[in-house]
């Protein structure tokens, strides 16, 4: 008898586990792209391994409490996806299991803590820039400051830039060339603000209208993460409720966001909203993806020769396939020299929360990219992603390089504006 369950809107049963097994051939072309793999070295902590463990677990060869710990180590990041010759999905199985281990296996009661205080802090800007001031307050007391939470304090800048709302609409400069809808976010909004009006000023430059919802809510990319799809599913029907149809795509500049933005489809899979959330899925786009489909006005040359690194955040480039577009938009600016970063296809270690729950191989993974990102002697660092933009930024710093580290759309909007990348830029 098939041994079937359907989890939330990703349906999974034992067959569909069978069928990814026969289909991995244990070529090992993952085990170079897993992070953890490389950090740890064990066979159950690569996408392999973890595979084998997720079927054992739905066929009830063993308990979900055994493959906890493998799964929680994994970042997420879907290199291995990537690196896959045989086309196995492994992220199709990582999150609905993730979700039926949500409610079969127990976390240690801090862990389950840490994870209640962040589904409801991270999601909301007010109350996320609340928790932010407090952290920076509370960071010259780090020793006293609960275990689970000092990687937090580490992870947040000196102060919290101001923030001003951004227009409900935004009209395009010239002749209106497309009209666009923006995901806001909700780290971002906070901890860099200008990421969105930088992205709002590149594309009225560029002849698009942009519509910012009002009403609209996190994009339910953490809640996904942590294999709470009733979470991400509330999150993500408010957003097909307030963003508009009437728009050429939907943009996100985080790339985490985007990630999440194109799962809708499959979330709501066999439920009534299912036709509407993959046409909202359909229309998501990254910023970077979106204007160079679009082609961009070739923006002045930086007044001095500048190298710039670019950094391929894991949710772009291998959750949504985009890497060329950020290189060629960047590659448009006279006086820039684009710099590869040597194993770039390796997680930085930010993955969502993961530097918040998995400190220690976070940690380890996120001074190696710094190191290599130091070690170019590059004059900036170009991302799309807030959480590797915090991640980063900070272990250049503990490095004690001062390298800015920048969003695409921003090194963009400064050359427009003919400022300096070093200079932060007025709103």
């Amino acid at each position: 008898m098939r041994h079937e369950m359907r989890l939330g809107g990703f349906a999974l049963d034992a067959a569909a586990m069978a069928e990814a097994v026969e289909s991995c051939v244990h070529c090992g072309f993952c085990l170079a792209t897993c992070p953890t793999y490389q950090v740890l070295g064990q066979e159950m902590d690569s996408p392999r391994g973890r595979i084998v463990l997720m079927k054992g677990a739905l066929e009830g060869s063993f308990p979900f409490s055994d493959v906890l710990p493998h799964l929680d180590l994994c970042l997420g990041c879907q290199a291995c996806v990537t690196a896959c010759p045989s086309g196995v999905r492994y992220e199709r199985l990582l999150m609905p299991v993730r979700n039926r281990i949500r409610t079969s296996a127990a976390r240690p009661f801090l862990r389950r803590v840490l994870r209640l205080a962040l589904l409801q802090t991270l999601p909301n800007p007010r109350r996320f820039a609340i928790a932010a001031r407090l952290g920076i307050f509370a960071r010259p007391l780090h020793s006293l400051v609960p275990r689970p939470m000092r990687p937090a304090l580490d992870l947040l800048p000196s102060t919290i830039p101001p923030r001003r709302r951004l227009p409900a609409t935004y009209p395009a400069d010239g002749r209106r060339r497309a009209r666009v809808a923006l995901l806001e976010g909700c780290i971002q909004q906070v901890l860099a603000p200008d990421v969105n009006w930088a992205t709002i000023r590149v594309l009225a430059r560029n002849g698009v209208e942009v519509v910012v919802p009002r009403g609209q809510g996190c994009c339910g990319a953490l809640a996904l993460h942590l294999g709470e799809e009733d979470a991400a599913r509330k999150q993500a029907g408010r957003n097909l409720q307030v963003f508009p149809r009437d728009v050429d795509a939907v943009i996100s500049n985080a790339a985490g966001c985007g990630s999440a933005l194109r799962e809708y489809g499959v979330l709501f899979a066999g439920r009534p909203q299912q036709n509407e959330a993959t046409a909202f899925s359909d229309h998501a786009r990254d910023v970077s993806q979106f204007l160079d489909e679009l082609g961009i006005e070739a923006p002045p040359g930086l007044s001095v020769p500048t190298r710039v690194a670019y950094h391929d955040a894991c949710h772009l480039a291998h959750a949504q396939g985009v890497r060329a577009a950020p290189r060629r938009l960047l590659a448009q600016i006279d006086n820039l020299a684009l710099v590869e970063i040597p194993d770039a296809d390796v997680c930085c270690g930010s993955a969502g929360v993961y530097n918040l729950e998995q400190p220690g191989i976070a940690r380890e993974l996120g001074v190696k990219k710094a190191t290599r990102v130091a070690g170019l002697e590059a004059d900036a660092l170009a991302l799309g992603n807030i959480g590797c933009m915090a991640q980063i930024r900070t272990h250049l710093s503990q490095l004690g390089s001062d390298i800015p580290v920048l969003h695409t759309v921003e090194v963009l909007d400064r050359a427009y504006r003919r400022l300096p990348l070093r200079a932060t830029a007025a709103s």
